[in-house]
């Protein structure tokens, strides 16, 4: 090995070294982008070596000498030095770094990211068999004198890094694992080791490690994984795939087993992110509101001499491809063309995260942070997630042209995403999952099963749901029912088009009545939820608008609430004070589930599979019982006849309500902690109920219920028809098939049958009372919601117009 004294004075090198601690020391004199340049010498003001992770070229016996003496203690079964345990670490987006760049001595964009092991070439690798007894004596001989073998400019010793690692995994157990997250799991043995079992059985090469969890093992492993997040994984990687293939060896994977920590405890606002967390693994939490299309990344660019043929390939630098201007063989300058269908590349995603709504400070603007994803985590994502994301914060130099050397002094900031995680405690598991089964232990499913046997469940969730409003149980039941919501219908394959699934409910009546807190908890409480306010909301604001992307240049659609909230609910506050042209938009969503686009040549349809909770108040502030619904509240008839269930939530002056309610709210100031964490457990199980029964349970209707919403829909409409109005539209009819389904699922039910057709009908014809009764005559009159007018006013108007166009045409 090569002493300190013999160190290339070049200013970049495209391999690293491994030095004695006591020279590196010396030496290393370390400072954030804010001060020095980490990795310059103090006294010479000279960028030292570059240095490197164990995921560079170190395959050749060369580079081995520059850069290791063998290792203590290493492992003789090693993965065969053929197969690529390199690490193919997806965060590493190279830099457009220019020679003469300034670059960090310690931390920075390493030279390429993790091949893939269908490329064409090696993975870069250590080797893990050292030979010789000369090594073994060099390294005893430098135990001696009390050096240890790091990588330049870290404290990061790989053999003892490795070793650490590969003894957690082996060791370590976490007996207060909660149970959702650890299906099928015994908490007494290696948690890791049975991962990897999982990973041999499903075939996935990428193992979740929580930084909790390395914390607790050990506190240096954790700091140095934080601190050199791109020389400790793939390190990490190397003991993975080493123990995987001594403990699997006939296992077949797609790739070597890639490392994905998450969970860092180094939790951060996006707006407290600062330079001093360059190039360090961080966590933050936030809502995606765009992502881009699949960008190609060059990889490895192969070129061929146009006068011999000769061919060559280049691999990225730091984000650059280096053209060979000269030909090797032939010798002529600028002959070589690149060949593009013969060059690697991989995807590549960026994805723009909005800061979430609990971390940002009073009277404030959301923050927005550029994100990175790389081949498997590419699509992930979609606008509207709610997601914790665990990368390694970056900051690249901005040109000042294209074709200039040249950087500005300022920097942009983006982070490589190494890890994704939706799942969020306050929120309903998300709908989109693949595996969203995988959420519940068997003992969990047992437990709702057993739960769903209940007689009295429907009741009990319902009072589960908002249990800080009085009363109001009706409306409480027709929310959810709009939780589970019906079954998703499509015939499109045979011409019968699709059938929403989808319950839309409006809440009017006087100001004070809750309205806006059961949107609220609805909105806190569903994972692609969206909330709104009719006045701080526009019709572009509602579906999409079109902007020009600031990366490209390019007109880009941007989406809006209706349109994030794609199998979710979108909660509308003061849905009377929308105007006329915002509340237009809705007529297609709510009815087609789509939204169709033609703005600025971009001409599109967006699915919108969203359910409606929309509240609105009088305009004369009180409700008046003399009025109609659509008096009240001047909304149109066609937005109301598309609402499923419509509540009139009043405030009745009795004394005895008054004095009931006012207990209840009294009561909520003093509530022991019993109380409080009893409500907290009924959350918990409505969250996992509703969860489970979106995932499994899609109930079909029977031949008895067939019969019994026929019997209903007739029935409502021969007590129209006796007087000579209209009680019921076929709109009626789809609305008693969504409840009766969203009522099976609460069941756990298949099938769809009787009892889930009669509470369908209750809650319908309880809805109806309150908004489709005529003040004039007491009955319920659907023509109030259809066409705006009752029959006796439609009557009497025809007759005033008849007798008007009589007298029109006597005069004449």
């Amino acid at each position: 090995m090569s002493s300190p004294a013999s160190t290339p004075s070049r200013r970049s090198s495209r391999r690293g070294r491994v030095t004695p601690t006591q020279s590196l020391r010396s030496e290393e004199s370390r400072s954030s982008p804010s001060g020095r340049r980490r990795g310059e010498d103090s006294s010479t003001g000279e960028l030292l070596p570059m240095p490197t992770s164990p995921g560079a070229d170190l395959q050749s016996p060369a580079a081995q000498n520059a850069l290791f003496s063998s290792p203590p203690q290493m492992h003789s079964s090693a993965i065969p030095l053929e197969f690529d345990v390199s690490s193919p670490l997806t965060y590493g987006t190279p830099s457009s770094r220019v020679e003469g760049t300034p670059r960090s001595g310690v931390r920075g964009t390493p030279m390429r990211q993790r091949p893939d092991l269908g490329s064409a070439r090696k993975g870069l690798q250590v080797d893990l068999q050292s030979d010789g007894a000369a090594a073994e004596d060099t390294v005893a001989s430098e135990q001696s004198l009390g050096q240890k073998l790091v990588i330049w400019g870290t404290d990061v010793n790989v053999a003892t890094c490795k070793e650490h690692f590969q003894r957690f995994l082996q060791c370590f157990t976490d007996p207060l694992a909660k149970e959702e997250e650890n299906v099928g799991i015994d908490i007494t043995q290696p948690l890791y080791m049975q991962r990897l079992g999982e990973i041999n059985i499903t075939g996935e090469p990428f193992l979740n490690v929580n930084c909790e969890h390395i914390k607790s093992f050990g506190k240096n492993l954790y700091r140095q994984l934080i601190s050199y997040p791109q020389e400790v994984i793939p390190t990490f990687d190397m003991a993975v795939n080493e123990i995987f293939f001594d403990r699997y060896p006939d296992s077949i994977l797609e790739h070597q087993i890639q490392v994905r920590p998450f969970n860092a405890l180094k939790t951060k606002s996006m707006r407290n992110l600062n330079p001093e967390d360059i190039d360090q693994l961080i966590t933050i939490s936030g809502m995606v509101i765009r992502t881009s299309q699949l960008i190609p990344e060059m990889q490895e660019a192969f070129f061929q001499c146009q006068v011999c043929a000769h061919t060559t390939r280049v691999e990225m630098d730091r984000g650059r491809i280096a053209e060979p201007c000269t030909c090797v063989h032939c010798h002529t300058t600028h002959s070589m063309a690149l060949i593009h269908n013969r060059s690697l590349f991989s995807d590549k995603q960026m994805i723009k995260l909005q800061e979430s709504p609990e971390d940002m400070p009073a009277g404030q603007t959301p923050h927005t942070v550029v994100l990175f994803a790389h081949n498997d985590l590419v699509d992930k994502v979609q606008p509207g997630d709610r997601v914790n994301v665990t990368g390694i914060y970056r900051a690249v130099p901005i040109r000042v042209n294209p074709r200039v050397s040249n950087v500005k002094s300022v920097y942009k900031t983006h982070i490589d995403v190494i890890h994704y995680r939706k799942t969020d405690a306050k929120r309903l598991h998300g709908l989109d999952e693949e595996a969203e089964q995988k959420l519940f232990s068997e003992k969990r499913v047992k437990l709702l099963k057993e739960l769903s046997r209940k007689p009295d469940i429907y009741e009990r969730l319902a009072s589960a749901l908002a249990p800080s409003i009085y009363e109001h149980e009706d409306i409480k039941k027709g929310i959810l029912l709009q939780l589970f919501g019906g079954t998703r219908k499509d015939f499109s394959h045979t011409g019968r088009g699709k059938f929403r699934a989808e319950i839309n409910i409006l809440l009017c009546g006087d100001p004070g009545t809750s309205k806006s807190q059961l949107l609220q908890y609805v909105y806190n409480l569903v994972p692609r939820g969206q909330y709104t306010s009719g006045k701080g909301s526009s019709a572009v604001g509602l579906t999409a608008y079109v902007m020009k992307d600031p990366e490209t240049r390019q007109l880009v659609l941007q989406t809006g609430a209706l349109v994030l909230s794609d199998n979710g609910i979108c909660c509308i506050d003061e849905f009377d004070k929308m105007n006329e042209s915002t509340r237009s938009v809705l007529h297609e969503v709510m009815e087609q589930q789509t939204l169709s686009i033609a703005k600025a040549g971009i001409i599109c349809q967006l699915n919108a599979r969203t359910s409606v909770l929309a509240a609105a108040n009088p305009i004369e502030s009180q409700w008046n019982p003399k009025k109609t619904t659509i008096e009240n509240i001047q909304l149109p008839h066609t937005l109301l006849s598309r609402f499923d269930l419509i509540f009139l939530m009043l405030d009745p002056q009795d004394e005895a309500y008054d004095r009931r309610l006012a207990h209840h709210l009294v009561s909520l100031y003093y509530q022991s902690e019993e109380q409080v964490e009893q409500e907290f457990l009924d959350m918990a199980v409505l969250k996992d109920y509703i969860a489970y029964a979106h995932s499994t349970i899609m109930p079909r209707l029977s031949e008895e219920a067939s019969q019994a919403l026929i019997e209903a829909y007739v029935n409502m409409r021969k007590i129209g028809s006796s007087r000579g109005m209209v009680s019921a539209y076929p709109r009626q009819l789809e609305s008693l098939i969504r409840l009766a389904e969203a009522h099976a699922k609460v069941r756990f039910s298949d099938k769809v049958e009787a009892i889930d057709v009669e509470e369908a009908k209750r809650l319908h014809r309880e809805a109806l009372k309150q908004s489709a009764t005529d003040p004039r005559t007491g009955i319920v009159d659907i023509s109030i919601l259809t066409t705006g007018l009752s029959l006796p006013l439609t009557l009497a108007l025809a007759l005033w117009t008849y007798l008007f166009l009589l007298q029109v045409c006597h005069c004449h």
